[in-house]
C-alpha cells in the first residue's frame, strides 16, 4: 500500500542536501532546501574535491567500513548518474600508484597496507603489481618514468562540479522548492507540527558546528591545471613520505591536482608551501605539467568528527543530521543516502550494519514516509 506523502526541509544544499533531495522529491514528496549559498556550492566542500572513487587506495587512512562503503557505492553511483537529466563525466578505469626510487621504502609500507586491507575486505579487486614494462603498458605517458608501481582495478571518478550542476537541474524539474542564499537553523522549525515540514534533515557540513559541537574543519587546498602536454589516462597518486598527492584527470585536459590534509578550518587562500609542494609534485610525475597553465587554486575545509568516520544521529523526533563525511564524500555519498533513506522508511537501517555506521537514533516507533525502494536505483 503507497505510504502517504509527506514534506521534508533539508538544510543544506551541498553533495548529501542534493542526493536526498531528489531522492524525496521523485518519491513524490514535497522538499524544501536551504542553502547560505548559490546552485554553484560556493559554501560546500564537494565544490573543491576531485571526487575520486577510490575504496582500496583510500583504505590506507580509513577503516574498512568506509571502504566497504566505497565498493557498494562504485555501481550505485552508475544507477545514479544514469538518471540525471545531464551528462556526468564518470569513469572507472582503475587506480595507478607510482613512486619515485628514493621513496621505495614508504612505497613498500604502503603496499604492505593495502595488502591487508585487501584481506579484510576481499570483495574488493585484488591490486596488480607493475614493473616498468607492464606499467607503461597501462599508462604510457609515464613510460620509463617510473620503475614500478601498483594498478588497483575498478576504481574510479566523477566530475564534481558537473554532478552538483545535474542536480539542481533535476530538483527544479522535480519541484523542490530551493532557497538560495538562505541560511536557516534546526531551531527555526517544529516539524511534525501544523504548518511545519513533517520532517528536517540537517546536511550543513561545518554550517552545522553549533547544533554538532564536535565537529571540526580539515583544510584542504587543491589546484585546477588545463594541460593539453599530459596525457594520464585514470587518477594516479604519488606515494611521498611528506605530502602524498593525487593527480585526477578530467575532461578537456583539465586536471585535479591535491590534496593538502590540515588540521584547520581557516579558509584563506592556498599557502606558498601548499602550492608549491602540489604543483612540484605532479611536475615530478610528469613534466609536461611544466607547461600547464593554472586554473584556479581553491581551498575547503572537510566537515570531520573526532574519529573521521561519517555518522547520521537523531537528535529529537523527526529530525536526522548527516555529517562528518570528511575527505570520503563522494565516495561514500550513495551510501549514506540509502542508509538515510532506510531510517526514514523504518527508523533503524540494515545497511548500516553492513558499514560499521555509527547511528544515534531516538528509540520511539518510526512512522514510514517514504517508499522502501530507493528512486534513484
Amino acid at each position: 500500500m503507497p505510504l502517504p506523502s509527506s514534506s521534508f526541509t533539508i538544510l543544506g544544499a551541498g553533495l548529501m542536501g542534493r542526493l536526498l533531495a531528489v531522492e524525496l522529491a521523485r518519491q513524490g514528496h514535497r522538499v524544501d532546501i536551504y542553502d547560505a549559498g548559490g546552485p554553484a556550492a560556493e559554501h560546500s566542500a564537494a565544490t573543491v574535491a576531485a571526487a575520486m572513487l577510490a575504496p582500496l587506495a583510500e583504505s590506507a587512512i580509513t577503516e574498512p567500513g568506509v571502504v566497504r562503503m566505497g565498493h557498494y557505492a562504485l555501481p550505485r553511483w552508475q544507477q545514479i548518474l544514469a538518471s540525471l537529466p545531464e551528462p556526468v563525466f564518470f569513469q572507472q578505469a582503475g587506480t595507478l600508484i607510482v613512486w619515485h626510487r628514493q621513496d621505495i621504502a614508504e612505497a613498500q609500507r604502503f603496499t604492505k597496507v593495502l595488502e591487508a586491507n585487501q584481506r579484510t575486505t576481499p570483495e574488493l579487486p585484488a591490486l596488480q603489481k607493475l614493473d616498468s614494462t607492464a606499467l607503461a603498458a597501462a599508462e604510457p605517458a609515464l613510460a620509463q618514468r617510473f620503475a614500478q608501481g601498483l594498478y588497483l582495478p575498478g576504481e574510479g571518478q566523477l566530475d564534481n562540479r558537473q554532478l552538483l550542476a545535474a542536480l539542481v537541474t533535476e530538483m527544479q524539474r522535480l519541484g523542490v522548492q530551493v532557497h538560495w542564499g538562505t541560511s536557516r537553523t534546526p531551531q527555526e522549525f517544529q516539524p511534525g507540527t501544523p504548518g511545519q515540514p513533517d520532517w528536517l534533515l540537517d546536511c550543513r557540513g561545518l554550517g552545522a558546528r553549533m547544533d554538532w559541537t564536535h565537529l571540526r574543519g580539515v583544510r584542504g587546498e587543491v589546484v585546477r591545471l588545463h594541460a593539453p602536454g599530459v596525457t594520464l589516462q585514470r587518477p594516479t597518486r604519488l606515494v611521498h613520505p611528506r605530502y602524498p598527492i593525487y593527480i585526477a584527470p578530467k575532461e578537456n585536459n583539465v586536471f585535479v591536482i591535491g590534496a593538502t590534509e590540515i588540521e584547520s578550518d581557516d579558509m584563506s587562500a592556498a599557502s606558498v608551501r601548499s602550492t608549491l609542494e602540489l604543483l612540484s609534485a605532479a611536475y615530478a610525475v610528469h613534466p609536461g605539467f611544466a607547461e600547464a597553465r593554472v586554473i584556479e587554486m581553491a581551498t575547503q575545509c572537510r566537515p570531520t568528527l573526532p574519529d573521521n568516520l561519517p555518522a547520521i544521529r537523531q537528535p529529537s523526533p523527526r529530525v536526522l543530521e548527516v555529517n562528518g563525511l570528511y575527505r570520503h564524500g563522494f565516495m561514500i555519498s550513495p551510501a549514506m543516502l540509502d542508509v538515510t533513506m532506510e531510517i526514514l522508511n523504518t527508523g533503524q537501517s540494515a545497511l548500516s550494519q553492513r558499514f560499521d555506521l555509527r547511528l544515534e537514533l531516538q528509540q520511539e516507533p518510526h512512522k514510514a514516509p517514504a517508499s522502501t525502494a530507493p528512486a534513484l536505483a
